[in-house]
């Protein structure tokens, strides 16, 4: 956890404080570059922050306990060697296994969540899932 000071607290007046119940999500930081794109999207699901650029999900912030605590790469099975040749602190998440996970806990995690963000900014083709949307049931009338 970062420590704030003095010179911190003149240069970003009324931020919010760590652990304050003003405070935001605690990986709020991670997703900070993306905000100024003009595709991104923050929303909130399941309790966390999902990350969208050109209407792809493409990064999952969660803050529970374990295994929900970290960031999430919403992706597809077949980048998971590619991804994780690069990135070996990432695995397949215990529960949602189609998609990669970085816990907090990992020893780079401030660095390897950095890098993983600056690659969804990039557009990196491994990274992002489309939506389903719901299905829309056809309507059969009988005559």
């Amino acid at each position: 956890m970062r420590i704030r000071g003095a010179k911190y607290d003149r240069m970003f007046p009324g931020a919010k404080v760590p652990g304050s119940r003003l405070a935001g999500h605690p990986y709020e930081w991670l997703w900070e570059q993306l905000e100024s794109d003009t595709r991104f999207l923050l929303r909130s699901m399941f309790g966390g922050k999902a990350a969208y650029l050109d209407g792809k999900l493409m990064l999952y912030f969660a803050a529970k306990e374990e295994p929900w605590r970290g960031l999430l790469v919403c992706t597809s099975r077949e980048h998971h060697p590619s991804l994780c040749g690069e990135f070996p602190e990432l695995s397949p998440h215990p529960i949602l296994g189609k998609w990669l996970y970085l816990p907090e806990s990992a020893e780079h995690f401030e660095a390897t969540g950095l890098l993983l963000v600056s690659l969804a900014k990039e557009r990196d083709r491994r990274l992002g899932v489309s939506s389903q949307g719901k299905k829309r049931r056809i309507r059969r009338e009988a005559f």
